[in-house]
């Protein structure tokens, strides 16, 4: 099966005159990614410059390609990643993405534990699970949310107001496939109160969270219902897709954490978005320099 490999980053030029930008800089050895490098990596093929990002195509696909591709990324600090020729962005209908340390950059729990001087503790609870060390989601998340017990409420609005970002690339990525038809599902271990808010922000079709109980104006240190683990997050990929017409197939997946393997390896195409080893072990491709925005340029458009 024929591959194409594409580079991007933020080394790569970006505006109206960014092809001819690129095309200089590869021809400059002093350049993030000089041409040589890349023709190293596939000798004969063809090289397209377009938008900031460098295309080769019909290559195959080898462990002497992906051990060169590691190098050449680590080396310019650029994302290189092999996808399948044949696929175009419009063949997926869902796009199904993790919020903590994905569509946003923080974990909104540890922000909301720094109102009580617990940062600290939850977050290396936190850092744990995403790792995959702590193997209990349900656990993780009950202990690091009963720590919360008797915070005052209006701390989650503050997180949201003061703390809460979205990640580069994330509303151009948002806006890009909106625009093609692909329906969008926000589904995150964190919580309803940032879910809720982010969904008429960014005009996302479905959201899925935890709830925190709140009881006169302060936090229980419980969650509501059904606790979303990774089990659960799968579970809800399928059943979005086929409420939109689609197969899991046709989802991709976005995600930086253990949690999000399971609905990672049920998509069509899943992508590590600054993620854990394990993570960008197991997606299809990684982003850790490019923005989620890189989504739009891994497929070919004609």
């Amino acid at each position: 099966m024929p591959h194409d490999l594409v580079i991007l980053g933020p080394h790569a030029p970006t505006g109206p005159d960014s092809g001819a930008a690129l095309q200089s800089a590869i021809g400059d050895t002093n350049a993030p990614v000089p041409r040589a490098a890349i023709e190293a990596l596939a000798p004969n093929a063809a090289i397209e410059l377009a938008q900031g990002v460098t295309r080769v195509r019909d290559v195959v696909d080898s462990p002497a390609l992906r051990s060169a591709m590691t190098a050449l990324a680590q080396q310019h600090g650029v994302d290189a990643v092999l996808v399948d020729s044949a696929r175009r962005l419009t063949d997926f209908k869902l796009v199904a993405m993790d919020m903590d340390s994905t569509l946003i950059t923080i974990e909104c729990i540890d922000e909301i534990a720094d109102y009580c001087g617990l940062k600290a503790e939850v977050s290396a609870i936190t850092e744990a699970a995403m790792r995959g060390e702590i193997k209990d989601f349900n656990e993780s998340l009950t202990r690091r949310v009963a720590l919360l017990k008797g915070l005052d409420a209006s701390a989650l609005e503050k997180v949201y107001d003061e703390r809460l970002q979205l990640s580069p690339g994330a509303q151009t990525m948002l806006r890009g496939v909106q625009a093609l038809g692909i329906r969008t599902l926000l589904v995150s271990g964190g919580f309803t109160f940032f879910t809720d808010r982010l969904k008429p922000r960014l005009n996302l079709d479905v959201t899925r969270a935890n709830t925190l109980e709140i009881v006169d104006g302060k936090l229980t240190g419980r969650v509501l219902g059904e606790i979303v683990n990774a089990e659960v997050k799968a579970r809800t990929v399928s059943e979005v897709a086929a409420q939109f017409g689609a197969t899991p197939a046709q989802t991709i997946v976005m995600g930086d954490g253990s949690n999000d393997l399971q609905m990672m390896a049920i998509a069509g195409l899943s992508v590590a978005f600054r993620a854990k080893p394990v993570v960008r072990e197991k997606a299809s491709v990684a982003f850790n320099y490019a923005g989620l925005d890189g989504l739009l340029s891994l497929f070919r458009r004609d």
